[in-house]
């Protein structure tokens, strides 16, 4: 597993945003993208809030509008996917065990109709979760920054400082990626 953590590659994402609202959906679209796996916690809502917030459910409409589908991922338990997508025309799954490919293929096979691994996008706010568990699956991976982080879990603020070295090593073996991606704006 050691060996893995050295592979800095793995941890780049296609794509870094501040938020899920700054993506470019209609280019994805364009390139091809059909279906959207989405991490839940920092992503789409902070860990103190349950269900969905207006905003999260006109940016639901605008992706259905697009042609995505949608699925959320989340390494949470399963009642609070629940409750979020209570109700949401969305389904989610908990307990991903990301970066593991678990998840993502049960989420992966669950897709209204079969789609192919370079239509689908993985967005979340974890380097080491999210986004290293879309490039082990061989998807397009986008990060976007936690949307609050005072209330996240002991484990996720754990692999935030993992996270802060591997961005470090990103700066220091692929700088020009580093800058052209934003990396050094992330919270």
């Amino acid at each position: 597993m050691l060996h893995l953590l050295l592979q800095t590659k793995k941890f780049i994402p296609n794509e870094f945003h501040d938020s899920v609202y700054e993506i470019d959906f209609e280019a994805l679209y364009k390139d091809g993208k059909r279906i959207i796996l989405s991490d839940l916690d920092n992503t789409l809502i902070s860990y103190d809030e349950f269900v969905p917030s207006t905003k999260n459910l006109e940016f639901f409409a605008m992706l259905e509008e697009i042609g995505f589908e949608i699925i959320l991922l989340s390494n949470n338990i399963p009642s609070r996917i629940s409750r979020y997508v209570e109700n949401l025309d969305v389904i989610g799954f908990a307990n991903a065990r990301k970066p593991l490919n678990i998840g993502m293929k049960k989420a992966f096979k669950a897709t209204s109709k079969p789609y192919r691994k370079d239509e689908l996008i993985v967005i979340g706010d974890q380097l080491m979760t999210d986004v290293w568990g879309a490039n082990r699956f061989g998807s397009y991976s986008i990060l976007v920054n936690p949307i609050k982080k005072k209330t996240e879990k002991w484990y996720t603020k754990m692999n935030r400082r993992i996270e802060v070295k591997m961005i470090e090593k990103i700066k220091s073996k692929y700088n020009d990626t580093f800058v052209e991606l934003g990396l050094g704006q992330r919270r």
